[in-house]
């Protein structure tokens, strides 16, 4: 029954709570609304569920975006926006060809996302890639995005483009990763540096510099090649066969 407290509960509750984002249980009883006051809000139809432990503002517009604030926000995960799903939100994504219903791409350390939020029906399929190649735990590369009432973690160009260069031969290919590195004309050397000394990956740090290179980013003359650990023996990525002798790895030819 919504009496005098339980409304003045909600009024804070709605302050505290930004439009167009979910809201997670843990959150809520942080709020003073726990189980019982949700399902009165619920039966009252201020809040709906989601999910099992999720709830957005009743007749509120929620999307993947809100509920990627309530993962890094409420929950503190490990996850972030990144790949192309980042340059896109950064604009970088203009100039490469994508269908309408290619998949929003997350990723992070955490190995499994809560069921409500992978069982949603998002408006965009979202996948999510749990990988330990990246140093996500420094927080190395990551930058804010300001969505209007809130703002979510995503992967800042430098950490994207190896996100899209580490899903190479998965779920990108070799022409659309070559068509956003060849426009990344102003990347931050020193992010680059770091990024690629910390890495685990093979195939990003060889693909990475390989690009870089063939491209001439007017950045590249800054990157100490030096200090990286490209890995021993040959890496074929693709279908193709041309040679890059200085970074042992045989990519598809580049059609410009």
């Amino acid at each position: 029954m919504m009496n005098g407290q339980n409304i003045q509960k909600l009024n804070h509750l709605l302050k505290a709570w930004p439009k167009g984002t979910v809201a997670v249980s843990s959150w809520l009883k942080n709020q003073g609304v726990y189980r019982q006051l949700s399902d009165v809000y619920e039966k009252s139809s201020w809040i709906e569920s989601i999910g099992h432990g999720a709830f957005k503002q009743s007749e509120d517009n929620v999307d993947w975006q809100g509920g990627v604030y309530a993962l890094q926000d409420q929950l503190k995960l490990n996850v972030h926006v990144g790949g192309r799903s980042a340059m896109e939100m950064q604009g970088q994504m203009h100039f490469v060809p994508l269908g309408e219903n290619y998949p929003v791409f997350l990723f992070g350390l955490k190995r499994f996302l809560p069921v409500w939020f992978i069982e949603h029906q998002w408006k965009q399929l979202v996948t999510y890639v749990y990988t330990n190649s990246f140093p996500y735990e420094k927080k190395i590369g990551l930058t804010k995005k300001d969505m209007g009432a809130f703002s979510i973690t995503l992967s800042s160009n430098e950490l994207a483009i190896m996100e899209v260069l580490y899903l190479v031969d998965k779920n990108e290919t070799y022409e659309h990763a070559s068509l956003l590195m060849e426009g990344l004309k102003t990347l931050r050397p020193a992010v680059v540096q770091e990024l690629l000394e910390k890495t685990s990956s093979i195939k990003v740090k060889r693909l990475f510099m390989h690009f870089a290179e063939y491209f001439n980013h007017p950045w590249v003359k800054y990157i100490k090649a030096v200090n990286i650990d490209f890995g021993k023996g040959k890496r074929v990525i693709g279908k193709g066969g041309n040679f890059d002798s200085k970074y042992n790895i045989s990519v598809p030819k580049i059609n410009n």
